[in-house]
């Protein structure tokens, strides 16, 4: 069963298997912004990726001596454990905890809170992490929210473009068949705000930006404009992605990133790895805004 939430202008939906956003609708005109899950394309929504982003180099990372296989994107995503812990109209608090079985796959006692707060035409997503171990805990943590484009029928993809509120030049790292990333870069911005998007634009997986300025991105419409906007000051890394052909594009603010071509395996030292302090908690938030 979803939970919902709403403000006068939108009705927001979050499946707890995976503390997943399902939906994201205008009252008003009864708009569903976020893709839907299509199996045709791909089933997700917006996973949220923890310990993990992306691929492992052979599907295992070495933790104090030990090989652990973590799967791609982490532990969260599909997890049927999540625990609604407190709610109200505009906001709701889920959780996930370690326990025997999570252990087994990543050695830590973490507890992870996703906090989903809607106020106006925003929504607001925190994820307080928090180490209940003895040792320090490594981990990652990524969003992956995908949303319709084109928005209205009749559009075609070719409208839209993901656009920047500063001049960009920076390269897309590209990745492998095997979702690694290695040395190799793609010149894509050069003094530039706006990515255009094209049915070929994701032919080699993701765009994986690790230098920009900007800590906003939208998805806009040629005429029209911004459509969509996700602000992620707390994140250092940008992923955007979609199946090729497909009728939506992700924007995806990342803290780490997949495994290198010539990964170690060492888990620590993976790169963009946060390090949290026995009894700490930090929490990292981005934040969707309907722009319409």
């Amino acid at each position: 069963m979803n939970y919902s939430i709403q403000s006068p202008e939108l009705i927001v939906e979050i499946n707890p298997i995976g503390m997943e956003i399902s939906s994201i609708r205008s009252k008003s005109t009864q708009r569903e912004y976020l893709w839907q899950g299509d199996p045709t394309f791909w089933t997700g929504q917006a996973p949220v990726l923890f310990p993990i982003i992306g691929a492992l180099k052979e599907g295992y990372s070495m933790i104090s001596g030990k090989k652990y296989k973590i799967p791609k994107h982490g532990i969260v995503r599909n997890s049927t454990k999540p625990k609604l812990i407190e709610s109200s109209e505009d906001s709701l608090r889920f959780r996930l905890s370690w326990d025997e079985e999570t252990l087994l796959e990543y050695p830590f006692q973490f507890q992870l809170d996703l906090i989903f707060s809607l106020s106006g035409k925003s929504l607001k997503v925190d994820h307080e992490i928090s180490n209940l171990g003895e040792i320090p805990m490594p981990y990652s943590l990524g969003a992956h929210p995908a949303f319709n484009c084109p928005l209205e029928a009749g559009e075609k993809y070719e409208e839209y473009r993901i656009e920047f509120p500063l001049a960009e030049t920076d390269s897309t790292w590209m990745v492998n068949a095997d979702g690694l990333i290695g040395n190799e870069q793609k010149p894509l911005l050069k003094d530039s705000k706006i990515i255009p998007l094209t049915k070929t634009l994701f032919d080699d997986d993701a765009l994986i930006f690790k230098h920009l300025n900007s800590k906003k991105a939208s998805l806009s419409h040629v005429e029209k404009g911004a459509i969509i906007s996700v602000d992620f000051e707390d994140f250092t890394y940008l992923g955007i992605w979609a199946k090729p052909n497909a009728p939506f594009v992700c924007i995806e603010p990342w803290l780490g990133i997949a495994d290198s071509y010539d990964s170690d395996h060492d888990f620590e030292h993976k790169e963009g790895i946060r390090l949290l302090a026995p009894g700490e908690k930090e929490t990292k938030s981005y934040t969707i805004s309907v722009e319409q």
